[in-house]
């Protein structure tokens, strides 16, 4: 008897598991909030260069006033004129500054009315060294690109258990390690590690609740953990705004990941896992538990004779290269993942450097990403992929490019339109992070489907890593454009991949591909009452449906 089967007759979403997909989602709220924690760590705050020992950022008189202007050189920043953060005159102690020559800085005093303290005051990242925030937002994202990587070989191998718990024990070390980091170097591996070994312990916990769920609610749990990483970050939001010390934050959202060692006692083996490996009467016990929470009786000799589908031939994705149509479909999503991933992850990112209030920005945006999920939600069995997919990379990619007037005609008084456009970039962003999983398992052939999930989703982890360096190029680089220019790479790129998906043939209602040869008629195929949420027998829709949902462990 297939699982599916004996999955029916437990109950496809029963109380059981309930209860486990209500522990494997604190994973992800938890997740959210160790992820984006940077953007209030990492936050540069106002900065000038150091008069002494007893200097401050505030001015404490009027002495201390007419020092700062002898000392520290003025800038024009658009249309004000500001004290320069990086340079100092020469000598300004003799009451003159030597032929206006300056020198930069070797320390600082940093304004401390919105921050008590931040990691880029503690280890001084400004100025010549204000590309090591870059590298530690990188290193983050290479830790998860690693995580995925190996972390999800290990979990086939060993199982899902002893994977989340090795790592739930890691995670909890490396993230508490993290708020005692002595340089920027250590915080930086400590990141990546903390980084790979979250991601771990939620794909391994996420794909045990779908190998236990049902067919018919598999499409329930693999949305809703979505709202549950929304959830974290308004939480994230809410405890950064009282808590503005870089090392206690840290602290609280990483505490409560020790805890994780409770899961030893509540989370099982995937059943599923079980029996591929041989292990019979161990996924017999945990399925005859799983019967006694839900209140099922099984069958006499159901349990006999439990068998997976393991069946299907082994065809690698590089399949889907073999004609140009096939080529252009596959590049144009492994592009729209790349993208998609890097603009979310830089748009979150580039909300240290908008004007404003950066918790009433980052609320906003939140508001924002949940409101273009429940849009997705709504929309997309209605509108199709394809046009949802399209329409929110080019709304988005617009908005972003149209930071640009603003900038260049306006002054600081249409910041306002600025953050406004950039919050129209991240729900286009969120929402294209909402639709690509779908569009993409929807796509690729069920011969396929997996190992071009898998590329799909590192594809999104490059872009990641290079979204730091986008997000601080108007750091880097100053002038009038450094708010504008982050936005105007991502919109240009967003607005490309947009344009690509119009090519791209639309999915809704229609059979799935199951050959490669299925994938190259795709053109001409017609619309049916086949989707991913009902497919025919012939085809295997556990397994298509279940490798549908493993790709959303791309955000996380």
């Amino acid at each position: 008897m297939k699982f599916d089967e004996i999955l029916t007759h437990l109950g496809d979403f029963g109380w059981y598991q309930k209860r486990l997909y209500f522990l494997i989602c604190i994973p992800s709220f938890m997740g959210a909030m160790q992820a984006l924690s940077v953007l209030f760590q990492l936050d540069i705050p106002d900065h000038r260069c150091s008069l002494g020992p007893n200097d401050t950022y505030q001015v404490q008189g009027a002495h201390h006033s007419s020092l700062i202007n002898m000392s520290i050189p003025w800038e024009t920043d658009r249309d004000k004129q500001v004290l320069s953060s990086c340079q100092i005159y020469q000598h300004p102690q003799n009451g003159s500054h030597s032929n206006n020559l300056t020198t930069p800085c070797s320390s600082w005093v940093f304004d401390r009315s919105t921050y008590e303290s931040t990691l880029i005051e503690k280890f001084s990242i400004v100025c010549e060294d204000s590309i090591l925030r870059s590298h530690a937002n990188m290193a983050a994202f290479a830790g998860q690109m690693a995580g995925t990587l190996v972390m999800g070989l290990l979990s086939d191998i060993f199982g899902r258990r002893p994977v989340f718990m090795l790592n739930a024990l890691s995670v909890a070390i490396l993230s508490i390690s993290t708020a005692y980091a002595p340089n920027v170097y250590v915080f930086m591996v400590l990141r990546a590690l903390s980084n790979m070994t979250r991601i771990a312990c939620f794909t391994s916990s996420f794909v045990l609740a779908m190998e236990l769920t049902g067919p018919s609610r598999r499409v329930f749990v693999g949305i809703i953990v979505e709202f549950y990483w929304c959830i974290g970050l308004f939480a994230l939001g809410l405890i950064a705004y009282f808590v503005r010390n870089w090392q206690t934050l840290q602290l609280i959202i990483a505490s409560p990941t020790a805890l994780y060692f409770l899961y030893y006692w509540i989370l099982p083996e995937s059943p599923r896992w079980l029996i591929s490996r041989g292990r019979i009467p161990e996924a017999q016990a945990i399925i005859k538990k799983v019967a006694s929470v839900n209140g099922v009786t099984l069958p006499d000799g159901m349990l006999e004779k439990i068998t997976i589908d393991d069946d299907k031939k082994a065809v690698k994705v590089t399949q889907m290269f073999t004609t140009p149509y096939l080529l252009f479909i596959t590049l144009v999503i492994f592009y729209n993942w790349f993208v998609v991933s890097m603009v979310y992850y830089g748009l979150g990112l580039n909300v240290q450097n908008l004007s404003g209030d950066i918790y009433l920005n980052f609320t906003i945006a939140n508001i924002v990403e949940l409101v273009s999920y429940i849009m997705c939600i709504s929309l997309l069995d209605i509108l199709g992929r394809k046009f949802l997919q399209c329409g929110c990379m080019l709304v988005g990619g617009i908005a972003c490019v149209a930071t640009l007037f603003p900038v260049i005609y306006g002054d600081s008084s249409l910041d306002w339109v600025t953050v406004a456009l950039s919050m129209i970039g991240k729900f286009g962003a969120s929402g294209s992070f909402a639709i690509v999983y779908v569009y993409t398992a929807e796509l690729f052939p069920t011969m396929v489907r997996n190992s071009g999930v898998g590329v799909s989703s590192f594809c999104a982890r490059i872009g990641g890593m290079a979204s730091p360096y986008i997000a601080d190029l108007g750091v880097l680089i100053g002038g009038d454009l450094k708010v504008a220019l982050p936005l105007i790479v991502f919109g240009g790129l967003s607005i490309a991949a947009g344009v690509l998906a119009l090519f791209l043939p639309e999915t809704l209602k229609r059979r799935l591909p199951e050959t490669i040869e299925d994938a190259k008629n795709m053109r001409k195929a017609r619309k049916t009452n086949y989707t991913l949420d009902t497919i025919p027998e012939k085809s295997n829709s556990s397994d298509v449906k279940l490798e549908k949902f493993k790709s959303s462990e791309a955000r996380f």
